[in-house]
């Protein structure tokens, strides 16, 4: 039964019908963004092609999570998470253009290595589930941690040829781009309290009635260290 201070009620009260008019409103900065990079002559085909796969990707995953969550299948959840693992190597090689097909096995292997790693423990070992294949929960962790590889691998790749094409030798290129590839997870490391999650973190301890800091706290803890150990 639903009663007025009940939490399906309050979830349910904080759930908005986004009209297409004011949905819109959301694009003025990607367009300004867009209008930049043309003026600037920096090409605005990949920006272009980034922003309608993206609306894409987002109209059609809603239907795609319904069935995957309420199927809860093993085979359909680890059948995603390589679909999505398969997806971050290939996007994460972007910035080398030719030379993306020849590293993408080596770029495959190491995320799986780290990304899966990662998922299994904070799946598996931190995290009580009632079924290992949760499909609501391992399917946003890997998600996760594996937009936050696919990053890490595109800023390292980048900077490596960069500086190896300038001259640098093997290992001093491989330590900058190390140092360039671990700057944005460093940073959310740093803000984390303070700027990544307190809204979210509000949002958990007024939606869910009862519900005390440490619990909340431990959550994003565990995705912060899956993040930062992938």
């Amino acid at each position: 039964m639903v009663t007025p201070d009940s939490p399906t009620r309050s979830m349910n009260e904080t759930v908005q019908f986004i009209p297409l008019t004011r949905l819109a409103l959301a694009f003025i900065p990607v367009c300004a963004v867009l209008v930049i990079i043309h003026r600037w002559s920096l090409g605005t085909r990949a920006g272009l092609v980034a922003v309608l796969r993206m609306v894409t990707q987002l109209l059609l995953v809603g239907y795609v999570l319904t069935f995957i969550f309420e199927s809860n299948s093993a085979a359909v959840v680890l059948s995603i998470v390589s679909v999505m693992l398969a997806t971050a190597g290939w996007i994460a090689l972007r910035p080398l253009g030719d030379e993306r097909r020849t590293l993408y096995p080596k770029v495959l292997l190491a995320i799986s290595v780290g990304a899966v790693a990662v998922v299994v423990i904070a799946t598996q070992g931190v995290l009580d589930l009632g079924i290992w294949h949760d499909a609501s929960v391992v399917i946003p962790l890997a998600g996760i941690v594996l937009a936050n590889s696919m990053n890490t691998v595109s800023l390292a790749a980048e900077r490596f040829r960069a500086e190896r094409r300038r001259g640098a030798e093997y290992r001093a290129a491989r330590d900058t781009a190390m140092n360039t590839a671990l700057i944005p997870m460093t940073n959310s490391l740093l803000a984390v309290g303070l700027v990544s999650l307190p809204g979210m973190m509000t949002g958990q301890l007024c939606t869910v009635a009862g519900r005390r800091p440490m619990p909340v706290s431990g959550a994003f803890l565990s995705c912060s260290s899956a993040i930062d150990g992938r």
